[in-house]
């Protein structure tokens, strides 16, 4: 683990692309500066397949992405980073490759053109045993059908075959002869797309066929997939890294290992998944997660749990009076694509095990068993010998759910917890990622609808609401154990922003007249799906104003995503027509009924956003701001939270920030920038006043309804729950204890004596306020 003088004390995430490189991110640098941050946070910038906004589709790590700047841009940035005081981190993609054009990716091609004998065969994790050929599931149809299609051509002279606008490469010597003989003669083999999730004989990510895994548990693969990697840290571009997906690997905690020897242990971040209780391994050489964890304590804290019975009525009434599981709904899910979606993993998991060792099971019966092990696993994955207990857990489900497979359980379990370090351990700890995130954040995410708020990356949608005690708890053990975690609120992967998730918290203080506005706008539109009906005019009610586009698109992914009307793979029509006639209803008939309520919520939302961003900054770990959060912004699933950001907007206002401007909270968002600005320069100059966790006493008829900290010299309050502050009449007499000593408010410049500090007087400007020692404040003016 590094030190903390190697830490960062916040960081702003830059989404690196074509239209957005490293030069104009460059540019950018002293705006960043200006806002407070200390490090400059990158998405991917190796070579990527040609035109991914995303770049976690990496083609060669050797190399810096040329749209995305080249190795040129990241020198220029660099220069620039560190010229305005920043630091950098960039996100790295171990586990896969993007392999959807193969021509772009050099090792690919080669390992197409001569199979096991490539020099680059061991980078991906092939199972060459199962047919002998690398298994490309592209086809619209099956290879017989192609051919006689003549959609399949041979191109002896440039040394491919052709389909479309796919080329692959021929075998030496290959290139003559009948198409189907040529076809036979080569390293891979044309599929059907639709038996790709069945007979795919590579590691994939998820359940993508065009990102191979990569197998950097072998060294020499390591090295050469690190090399540029280990450049950047080396001659000073980069300071630290976040790990993509370590879960994907064959042995994560021994990738960090390495990963640290060959950075001389730099700042590191992993993006590991904890289920609500987990803890991160211990061991690691990281200085913590992504801050998914935070997140989910973050949002709940201004959750009413008063909520809960409401929004779960509603819930049950537009599921026709059946009351959903969440245990029985998540399973199902996570099983379906046990079966189905990842059902070559599984079928790659069984082989392993020959049939005479499979205590009597047969062949159907061991799939079965593996398959509900799968989808009864309680976490991401284990990472044996640590996390037996895990195992038992799995076993203890499974068994409840089938017990003629009790046997099979138990000689799986067996095997997994005597050979920890075995193939079959391995792979199956390998595949308990992926049913779980295409299980449940993929699916039943989309699925358990009653509050959109709570489905996100990270969070379990059954814990409603923590209360103010859970939430300081969450905060010491977080400065205790994890000091140098990120935190984040919205991230390139959030199911909602943190804006869109604050105005929507709002529904859980008044579900009643959320019941009432959803029937309403049901008359107008429905999908004929209630629980989708709800997600979906949830949505638009979090997001608007949006586009229509925007929301067709939402509409579209959500509902495949869900798979209970409609799916990606055979999309129904009729429902689509209903879904897509709902959206536009938003714009038309349904259109005042929703700006009436968003109207109504948007004060309180706005209340929640900049209490939100207050805990985040002023709380324990290395806050994150994801490019353009720092004014309002309601963004949905991607790729819409990756839309182009106004950055003149952002320094103009800025700018008038600095000039002594106090902003409404309005539209404009201004109020925002300046809980951002003012609690980012504070952290990162005064870092003295940042050591520790401490939650202050708050006295009063409305206690409840703030949230209160001392982080070793600046004290942080933040409004709850503001509907019911505003229903009660106020904060009345309610006051924070304090420690004695004047004070000012870094928000409002206004000086505050210490002791009892009424909130009527504190917060009469803004819903929060940041205490900082007045002779601190006072010297930062001198």
């Amino acid at each position: 683990m590094t030190g903390p003088e190697k830490a960062p004390r916040s960081t702003y995430r830059l989404q690196i692309r074509a239209g957005f490189d490293l030069d104009a991110a460059a540019e950018l640098t002293d705006y960043l500066r200006d806002l407070g941050v200390d490090w400059a946070y990158l998405s991917p910038i190796l070579a990527a397949t040609s035109g991914s906004d995303h770049g976690y589709d990496v083609v060669d790590p050797t190399v810096v992405d040329p749209e995305r700047g080249g190795p040129e841009g990241l020198s220029r940035f660099a220069a620039a980073a560190r010229a305005a005081g920043l630091g950098i981190l960039i996100d790295i993609v171990p586990n896969h490759q993007g392999v959807a054009d193969p021509r772009q990716n050099p090792w690919w091609w080669d390992v197409l053109r001569q199979g096991q004998a490539s020099p680059h065969a061991a980078a991906f994790d092939v199972n060459w045993a199962l047919g002998g050929r690398l298994r490309l599931p592209v086809l619209g149809s099956e290879l017989d059908a192609a051919v006689e299609a003549g959609e399949i051509t041979i191109d002896a002279e440039a040394g491919v075959v052709r389909y479309f606008d796919h080329e692959f490469p021929l075998a030496d010597g290959t290139g003559e002869g009948d198409v189907r003989d040529v076809l036979a003669a080569q390293h891979y083999e044309l599929l059907f797309w639709r038996r790709g999730d069945a007979e795919l004989n590579y590691r994939r990510f998820f359940a993508v066929t065009t990102l191979a895994g990569v197998r950097v548990e072998d060294p020499a693969v390591f090295d050469a997939s690190h090399i540029e990697i280990v450049r950047w840290i080396d001659e000073g571009l980069a300071d630290g890294l976040r790990v993509d997906h370590p879960d994907g690997l064959a042995d994560p905690g021994g990738y960090l290992d390495l990963l640290a020897d060959a950075t001389d242990c730099a700042y590191v971040l992993v993006e590991k998944i904890l289920e609500h209780g987990e803890d991160l391994p211990s061991w690691w050489a990281t200085e913590g997660t992504t801050g998914y964890d935070a997140m989910a304590v973050l949002d709940r804290v201004l959750v009413d749990p008063s909520g809960e019975q409401g929004l779960t009525s509603l819930d049950t009434q537009l599921r026709d009076g059946a009351a959903a599981d969440y245990a029985d709904m998540m399973h199902e899910a996570k099983l379906a694509w046990a079966t189905d979606g990842l059902h070559a993993e599984v079928l790659r998991l069984a082989a392993l095990i020959p049939a005479g060792e499979r205590n009597g099971a047969s062949d159907e019966q061991w799939l079965d068993a593996l398959a509900e092990l799968l989808a009864a696993f309680p976490v991401y994955r284990a990472y044996l010998p640590a996390g037996v207990e895990e195992v038992d857990e799995a076993v203890a489900l499974a068994s409840s759910r089938r017990p003629e497979l009790g046997d099979a359980f138990e000689t799986i379990a067996a095997r997994l917890t005597a050979g920890p370090d075995s193939e079959f351990t391995r792979r199956f700890m390998q595949s308990t990622g992926p049913v779980m995130a295409k299980g449940v954040e993929d699916t039943t995410f989309y699925r358990w609808t009653r509050l959109g708020t709570l489905t996100e990356v990270g969070g379990d949608p059954t814990e409603f609401a923590v209360d103010v005690d859970g939430f300081h708890a969450a905060s010491a053990r977080r400065q205790a154990s994890w000091p140098a975690a990120m935190t984040s609120l919205s991230t390139h992967d959030t199911k909602r922003s943190e804006d869109v998730r604050t105005r929507l918290s709002v529904l859980a203080e008044m579900p009643e007249r959320w019941a009432e506005v959803l029937g309403e706008l049901r008359q107008v539109a429905s999908t004929g799906d209630g629980p989708f009906d709800n997600l979906l005019w949830q949505a638009i009610v979090g997001a608007w104003p949006a586009s229509r586009e925007r929301l067709h698109a939402y509409a579209e992914k959500a509902s495949r995503e869900a798979g209970n009307s409609t799916t990606w793979s055979d999309p129904d029509e009729a429902f689509e027509e209903k879904m897509h006639d709902l959206v536009d209803a938003a714009f038309g008939d349904a259109r005042a009924i929703v700006e009436g309520f968003v109207d109504e919520i948007t004060p309180l939302g706005r209340s929640n956003s900049l209490s939100l961003k207050l805990l985040q900054l002023a709380g324990p770990g290395v806050p994150d701001v994801y490019q353009g959060t720092e004014l309002w912004d309601h963004s949905l699933v991607d790729p819409d939270n990756r839309r182009e950001v106004d950055f003149a907007e952002r320094r103009r206002l800025l700018a008038r920030l600095d000039e002594g401007w106090m902003p409404p909270v309005d539209a404009s968002g201004a109020a925002k920038l300046l809980v951002v600005s003012r609690a980012l320069r504070l952290k990162r100059d005064h870092p003295e006043l940042f050591t520790r966790y401490t939650p202050m006493t708050v006295t009063g008829e409305a206690a409840d309804h703030a949230v209160a900290f001392d982080r070793g010299g600046v004290v942080a309050v933040a409004t709850r729950l503001p509907a019911g502050l505003a229903a009660r009449g106020g904060w009345g007499d309610t006051e924070v204890l304090t420690h004695v000593g004047p004070t000012v408010d870094v928000l409002t410049g206004r000086r505050f004596e210490g002791g009892r500090v009424r909130l009527a007087d504190l917060l009469d400007t803004y819903p929060v306020a940041l205490l900082a020692p007045t002779d601190v404040i006072e010297g930062d003016a001198s």
